[in-house]
């Protein structure tokens, strides 16, 4: 590490300090801090990998890139950080404060992930222990080798590709970016790696107007600097390659998000860049109702996209709720987007929770050992779907994750986690193969859960 000491011994700055001006003095030492952070980002720098290089690994062709219809996907948060992986983000989305150790009364996640099949030198050992005295281990997302395990994972189980979450606002730390760079360079190499494909998905989550124009820089750099379109893997859409852009004609009832004004231009731009867009838009969409904004021009705007994918994780919490949605939203939904020419993905989720995190009930909406996943996949089949996503594959955050989990948290000081209920780790990757088949009549249609 470069030190004070070593800057003061450096010529230039040993010249400047010999004079004996108070002026010159303060010149001086603003050129040995300039000397100190400069030198220190330059072995950051130099620490870092190259990840926006064009891809020149291998590549394996199986889940098709041209096109979203017949394809199940799913949300890559890719969003978990460690003390000691390599980005400086702490217990990033393991605990409420990532600055302290992620131990009892510090927790963000309601379900904890099973590791057993991890490298050691993919675990970070936390502040918890399981009941034989071993220490609970955890991932990082920003260590490769787990997020192209992941997309392994995806392949073993059907799983066609992956949204990877790019959260917009986080672009302008440069902290936080080349954590978000490095992950989506992961996810690249696991989809050509195992023949899955993958899609830039932003989320305007939080960012102010005037912070728009960022996305669709970003986008840019990413065409001219890692050639991302021209990767085999990613994901296309009606001929073009695909941006999702995720929170678009909400209201300000739930979280704040750019105005409608400012996301039209940005799919404005991204469709003049010749892509195929996909919009995350609120449920309540259509009729202009729940959790959607009220404007004369909301239909307009969406129909700028090539996709519409409206959110509906939290919308429902029961079997009749999942009916009761798929009456009053997706089947009137898919007949409204067929009349206008537009495709149509629906999301579904296995359960939620957020009681760690936020303080609420336990297993605030039950999985029902994948009835009430499998319930909204059947529900979206009859309504006539013919593409899915499925939210999300690792958000152990709210507990919405289909990965591997485990049957057997640590216990701590008294914390609580949701289990699988005793089903196997891979339950729902296996009823997300099973989504996949009856979305492509694969399978004769059953309202019961049939998981091999």
């Amino acid at each position: 590490m470069y030190s004070f000491r070593q800057a003061l011994n450096s010529s230039a700055v040993s010249n400047t300090i010999g004079f004996h001006s108070s002026t010159v003095m303060n010149i001086g030492l603003r050129i040995l801090i300039g000397i100190c952070v400069s030198h220190l980002s330059v072995v950051f720098a130099a620490q870092q990998e190259d990840v926006l290089r064009p891809y020149e690994g291998p590549s394996v062709r199986e889940a098709d890139p041209s096109t979203l219809k017949g394809k199940v996907m799913t949300g890559y948060q890719g969003w978990f950080n460690c003390p000691g992986d390599g980005a400086n983000l702490g217990w990033t989305h393991w605990a409420k404060d990532r600055h302290k150790p992620f131990a009892p009364g510090n927790i963000a996640v309601d379900l904890w992930p099973d590791v057993s099949e991890y490298d050691d030198d993919e675990l970070y050992a936390t502040a918890f222990s399981h009941a034989d005295g071993t220490p609970a281990k955890v991932f990082s997302s920003h260590n490769r080798k787990t997020v192209v395990r992941h997309f392994k994972w995806m392949r073993d189980y059907g799983i066609d590709g992956a949204f990877v979450q790019r959260f917009a606002n986080g672009l302008h730390d440069n902290t936080l970016r080349y954590h978000k760079d490095k992950v989506l360079s992961s996810a690249r190499e696991g989809a050509n790696r195992y023949g899955r494909t993958y899609t830039v998905m932003y989320d305007l989550t939080g960012i102010p107007n005037e912070d728009i124009i960022k996305v669709f820089d970003d986008w840019r750099m990413l065409r001219e600097t890692m050639h991302i379109t021209e990767d085999s893997a990613y994901q296309h859409h009606n001929g073009k390659p695909l941006v999702a852009v995720w929170g678009v004609g909400f209201n300000d009832k739930i979280k704040p998000r750019p105005g409608f004004q400012e996301c039209e231009a940005l799919i404005k731009q991204l469709k003049a860049d010749g892509c195929s867009v996909m919009l995350g838009i609120a449920t309540g969409w259509r009729e202009q109702d729940n959790d959607a904004l009220q404007d004369p021009d909301l239909h307009r705007v969406l129909l700028m996209a090539d996709v519409l994918s409206p959110w509906s994780v939290g919308r429902f919490g029961s079997l009749p709720g999942v009916q009761r949605h798929a009456e009053k939203y997706w089947e009137p939904d898919i007949i409204w987007a067929r009349e206008h020419d537009i495709d149509y993905m629906p999301v579904v989720f296995p359960g939620f929770s957020w009681h760690n995190l936020m303080g609420a009930k336990l297993d605030h909406i039950p999985r029902l050992d994948g009835q009430f996943m499998w319930s909204q996949v059947v529900a979206t089949k009859k309504a006539g779907c013919d593409m899915l996503y499925i939210a999300m594959f690792d958000e152990v955050d709210e507990a919405t994750a289909i990965f591997k989990c485990s049957n057997n948290p640590p216990t701590t000081g008294g914390a609580q986690f949701l289990t699988l209920n005793g089903l196997a780790s891979d339950f729902y990757l296996r009823l997300a193969a099973q989504a996949g088949k009856l979305l492509r009549d694969e399978i004769p249609l059953d309202t019961e859960v049939l998981v091999p």
